[in-house]
């Protein structure tokens, strides 16, 4: 359990790295987009449209790494429980059964989320092969995989918190 532990807590360091490096060039680019139309358009300055010009890719930048700021903040969340859950069955088990019901209900949602990696990485050679690119020729599938990278990250941690319920539920049963 140490390992997993310890897995977990670097892959959370770098997630929130990621997370804080992303932020930091989307509010970047998008002050230098936003005070470049604002020269052109309130200060009349010619040259300010003419520099616009090189970051037209900025936008579809924005976009991608909100994408990419979503699924590793989905992981984090994911990683400290504190993602949406619809929860009817606490309310009609009793309590002694609730570590079981946490055990299948992280084991269905690991399962689930397999499937979705699964699923978007087909997806990401689908585009891979049509060839087409983002900005700055990049090509559209490296930016799209964030999609089965981060459904593969919330999957780890669904697959973590089921070996710790486990852990924990065998534990509890020999005392």
């Amino acid at each position: 359990m140490k390992l997993l532990q310890r897995i977990d807590n670097i892959l959370g360091r770098i997630e929130g790295g990621f997370v804080v490096l992303f932020l930091t060039a989307m509010v970047v680019l998008t002050f230098i987009r936003i005070t470049l139309r604002a020269l052109h358009v309130h200060g009349h300055f010619q040259w300010a449209n003419a520099v616009m010009g090189y970051f037209d890719w900025a936008e579809l930048m924005v976009r991608l790494l909100v994408l990419w700021v979503a699924f590793l903040g989905a992981s984090l969340v994911t990683r400290k429980q504190k993602h949406i859950k619809i929860d009817l069955m606490s309310e009609f088990l009793p309590s002694r059964w609730l570590p079981c019901r946490e055990l299948v209900l992280s084991l269905v949602c690991a399962v689930v989320t397999a499937l979705m990696v699964k699923a978007s990485w087909h997806y990401v050679l689908m585009e891979r092969s049509f060839g087409s690119t983002l900005f700055l020729g990049m090509p559209t599938w490296i930016g799209q995989m964030i999609l089965p990278a981060g459904f593969f990250l919330i999957f780890l941690r669904f697959l973590f918190r089921s070996a710790e319920q486990a852990v924990s539920l065998v534990g509890s049963r020999k005392r």
